[in-house]
């Protein structure tokens, strides 16, 4: 989750020419639906050196947490500025839910799109059971894991080598309840 444009305009502060307007709350939030899919890959691609297929997201159209977050962008209204796929998996009990892709557009990041496609999620997942909600960040992705630690997320081990190029991955992980009465 870089938030990096390459040019004079980002040392300043300034946004990209091509960014969307607005902030978070102007963001509709709902689930993917099949029509989403070919913007939600090209968001995976830009975000993740190991993308998921599109068969892949095809696969969970009907997870309890496929959201993309939608508003003015580059496509004009309706535009699919981020996502965030989460499922549930039974556990004795003690359902776990798995918070398994989460990436905005470039020039949508650093508005607090990633966060409320994060905290939906979450919620969607309380909602169909989860107890508790893991998730693998890379250990370097400073930015993903602030705004994870924020949202009460804490690491629970490492995995060395987790990523094709090598990279550990951290294993995060909330308690619904404790995160529900914070939020």
């Amino acid at each position: 989750m870089s938030d990096s444009y390459g040019d004079e305009r980002s040392q300043r502060g300034e946004p990209p020419p091509d960014a969307p307007t607005g902030t978070a709350s102007e963001i509709t939030v709902r689930p993917a639906d099949r029509a989403d899919l070919l913007d939600v890959l090209r968001i995976e691609r830009t975000a993740f050196s190991e993308p998921w297929p599109y068969a892949a997201f095809e696969s969970v159209l009907d997870a309890p947490a496929f959201l993309v977050a939608v508003g003015d962008g580059v496509d004009g209204p309706g535009t699919v500025l981020g996502y965030v796929v989460g499922d549930v998996m039974p556990n004795h009990g003690r359902d776990i839910g798995h918070i398994k892709d989460l990436a905005v557009r470039p020039n949508a990041r650093r508005k607090g799109i990633g966060r409320r496609l994060l905290r939906e999620a979450l919620f969607g997942l309380a909602l169909a059971g989860a107890a508790v909600v893991k998730l693998e960040v890379r250990e370097g992705n400073q930015t993903a894991r602030s705004l994870y630690r924020e949202e009460g997320f804490e690491p629970t081990r490492r995995v060395p080598r987790y990523y094709g190029d090598g990279e550990d991955a951290l294993i995060l992980v909330v308690d619904v309840d404790a995160w529900r009465s914070e939020a």
